[in-house]
């Protein structure tokens, strides 16, 4: 029997100059792995922009 996925996708929006903060990323990951996310996919589409995470957890 194969698994069943339920799917996140996230916005992580640029500080004030333009930046995603590594720092940034780091906390909102660690806060969805605790809930038993897990990152399927990461860009930043281009600068100054939001980065956006793909996440699965199964069901």
């Amino acid at each position: 029997m194969s698994k069943r996925w339920d799917y996140q996708v996230i916005e992580i929006k640029p500080d004030m100059w333009g930046r995603v903060k590594a720092e940034t990323v780091q906390n909102e990951l660690k806060r969805l792995g605790a809930q038993g996310w897990e990152v399927v996919s990461f860009q930043q589409l281009a600068p100054m922009r939001a980065a956006m995470a793909v996440l699965k957890r199964a069901l």
